[in-house]
């Protein structure tokens, strides 16, 4: 012979259940937010971020050093594209183009701008470089990136006055010419 008889609770309704546990009704309950997890203690080894740190250190140096070394190259690049016509003779001779550079109107406004794009680029690139460090992102290629933006820039300025140098033009008709 079996027991048919309702095992604990299952008559009940859980609002009965929850009165006859000595627990306030279910529309009386208030629900809490979600917290934040315990923040840990500084006893406490970080065993899961340890290699994101280390990562991130390795980004945070790797990120300033490329900084530093764009801002040498950036003063001392800026300050040679300001005596224009000087650089232009000195590229000129490297390259094997005789005469010397006499395109100095377009060479001084062409070189200032070039020097003030290598500013700003740097500028740039050293803000948004330090505004994903300061987000915990990793950040190494932003100064890369920056550099070849900005060099590209750099370039079709430092082009403008090369393009139109009687000699430099000579040294071209001289290479296409059969």
């Amino acid at each position: 012979m079996t027991d048919q008889r309702p095992q604990y609770g299952e008559l009940a309704t859980p609002e009965e259940q929850r009165r006859a546990a000595g627990l306030p009704p279910l529309d009386e309950v208030v629900i809490a937010p979600p917290t934040a997890p315990a923040p840990a203690s500084v006893s406490e080894p970080k065993r899961a971020s340890e290699p994101r740190t280390r990562s991130h250190q390795v980004d945070r140096l790797v990120t300033i050093a490329l900084l530093a070394y764009g801002l040498v190259n950036v003063v001392l690049t800026g300050l040679s594209y300001l005596d224009f016509p000087s650089v232009m003779n000195q590229t000129m001779k490297m390259v094997g183009i005789e005469g010397e550079f006499t395109n100095f109107a377009q060479g001084r406004t062409w070189g200032t701008v070039a020097a003030i794009v290598l500013v700003v680029g740097w500028s740039l690139t050293a803000a948004l470089s330090i505004r994903r460090l300061r987000r915990g992102r990793i950040t190494w290629w932003l100064p890369i990136v920056g550099a070849i933006a900005t060099m590209f820039v750099v370039t079709i300025c430092v082009s403008v006055p090369m393009m139109n140098d009687p000699a430099f033009i000579a040294y071209l008709e001289q290479m296409t010419a059969p």
